[in-house]
């Protein structure tokens, strides 16, 4: 795991999705539907969240804010190096994760800012 700094990962846990009548401090979802919690941070636990290179450092993506994002564990590591495409293997349903793999793509505008920001045809 690449060492953020403290504001790092708040401004990427910031990006999270916040989900009404929950407190946006503590809980939040990734993009694919699975709870975070602030504090499990870098932690392989139920709600434990990793910061998400969405273009991969190993093809070159950096750690620009708008290539980071917050990820549930298990996603980050069953998303790996994969892009645009991945697959994710967690989501919710209500107030708990399950297991649930499915094909994910980054989203059309993201992908837009990405390749302007790698030049990627």
């Amino acid at each position: 795991m690449a060492d953020f700094s403290d504001k790092q990962i708040q401004d990427v846990w910031n990006k999270g999705t916040t989900v009404e009548n929950y407190d946006s401090v503590k809980y939040r979802k990734d993009v694919c539907g699975a709870w975070m919690q602030r504090d499990k941070y870098g932690k392989e636990e139920t709600l434990g969240w990793e910061i998400d290179h969405v273009y991969p450092e190993s093809k070159g993506g950096d750690e620009t804010l708008i290539n980071l994002r917050p990820m549930h564990w298990e996603n980050n590591r069953s998303k790996a190096d994969d892009f645009p495409s991945y697959t994710a293997v967690k989501t919710s349903n209500d107030t708990k994760n399950v297991d649930k793999e499915e094909r994910k793509t980054v989203n059309d505008a993201l992908l837009a800012e990405l390749k302007k920001l790698y030049r990627l045809k």
